[in-house]
């Protein structure tokens, strides 16, 4: 029988964003909805489809909710799919495991969770599929499961689900690790995986598959974000098709100041940069990470006034689209000018602060944050050390520059 399924994974409703800091509040919050947002129109996108059914591989949730209004949600978006007559197959992940998310919402009869103890297989005896999964219990999971699975159902579509870091995935932690070795062995057809937030086949014939996070929530998950319909024919899969659900878009926009003596003409290269990112949005909610890199005579000033040219920056991205925000300002030039300049009283400032020991300067800052912290009960004292090192560069530019500004007049 031929028939299309839907497989997606890593909705993260509920998810913090991270390290979201627009201005605009409403934009943030708009952000902040685009998780769900994208989750509805894919159970829209499922209906219009007729899809057979629906495998959820994982991480419904990011974590124990604060109230029911997540699951409540999730639950409303299932019962479409339940008087649609649409199956829906759903395993635990790390952030979802039984042991982190205690809260419960009772769930409509489409749906149907595997257990945490051992794999197991449920069939759809119309389809001739088997489908064999299996949950975690606990956030941080280190067994292989893959050679424990069920064999497969002899005359049946076998479909495999499982939440794991296969072949070792960089930047993702090694929950459930197997090979694709151990996944092809099991003499499955299709396996459904979940945990990266990356679309990628790593194996065609069995088709071995992770169709990435529905939407991106850090300047760490750039691009398009959706799931993948699975089209199956004669009891093999003939085509992949994925889906775009993400709502709002995060990208990285690198801009070489080397080659522009002047702020106008910078600005202009930002404008020219932002253009593609415009085009492949497609009119979605952006927000870029703008960094600005290379050797430029510029660099003092632009250090010295980074929330002037963080706003002319934005302006100049919105020529492209008015939906382009600015999330973060990165300057990462260096001077072009090698030749030490004096302060006002004739000391030669350059090499002043180049003996200025700034391992010891961290350090120290840590120390004094530590202690205000502690003074504070541990309130948020809203400096974040990772930025330290930008931020003493920012104010080594900004004594140079004005030391500059002082010789000039």
């Amino acid at each position: 029988m031929d028939f299309t399924f839907l497989h997606c994974a890593d909705l993260h409703l509920g998810s913090p964003l991270l390290g979201l800091s627009l201005k605009d509040e409403a934009i943030a919050k708009r952000f902040a909805q685009a998780s769900r947002t994208a989750f509805s129109d894919l159970v829209s996108r499922a209906i219009e489809e007729r899809v057979a059914f629906v495998v959820i591989a994982g991480d419904v949730y990011d974590g124990e909710w604060k109230d029911t209004a997540i699951g409540l949600f999730f639950a409303r978006q299932l019962s479409r799919l339940h008087r649609e007559a649409i199956p829906v197959f759903i395993i635990h992940g790390n952030h979802d495991a039984k042991n982190v998310v205690t809260k419960e919402i009772t769930l409509p009869d489409n749906v149907t969770t595997f257990p945490v103890k051992r794999a197991k297989t449920h069939r759809i005896e119309a389809l001739r599929v088997a489908i064999h999964g299996r949950s975690f219990l606990e956030r941080e999971e280190t067994e292989n499961w893959a050679p424990t699975y069920p064999d497969p159902v002899a005359g049946y579509f076998n479909i495999g689900m499982l939440h794991t870091s296969c072949d070792g995935r960089p930047g993702h932690a090694s929950y459930a690790p197997c090979s694709s070795g151990d996944l092809v062995a099991r003499g499955y057809d299709y396996w459904a995986l979940g945990h990266v937030h990356q679309f990628e086949v790593l194996q065609a014939f069995p088709h071995i598959v992770y169709p990435g996070n529905l939407q991106g929530r850090s300047i760490r998950e750039c691009g398009a974000k959706g799931g993948v319909f699975v089209d199956v024919q004669d009891g093999r899969v003939r085509e992949l098709r994925r889906i775009v659900t993400d709502q709002a878009r995060w990208a990285e926009v690198v801009v070489d100041a080397s080659a522009h003596d002047g702020k106008e003409a910078l600005l202009r290269a930002v404008a020219e940069a932002f253009a593609p990112v415009a085009r492949e949005a497609e009119g979605r909610l952006v927000a870029a990470r703008l960094r600005l890199t290379g050797a430029t005579a510029l660099h003092r000033a632009l250090l010295a006034d980074q929330e002037q040219f963080a706003d002319d920056a934005l302006a100049a991205a919105q020529q492209n689209a008015e939906d382009i925000w600015i999330e973060k300002l990165r300057i990462e030039t260096r001077d072009v000018a090698s030749a030490a300049g004096e302060d006002l009283a004739g000391i030669d400032l350059n090499a002043l602060l180049a003996g200025a020991d700034e391992q010891a300067l961290m350090r120290r800052l840590g120390e004094d944050m530590a202690m205000l912290a502690s003074k504070s009960s541990g309130a948020a004292l809203g400096l974040d050390m990772a930025e330290a090192p930008a931020l003493m560069a920012q104010a080594r530019a900004l004594l140079l520059e004005r030391a500059a500004q002082g010789e000039d007049r």
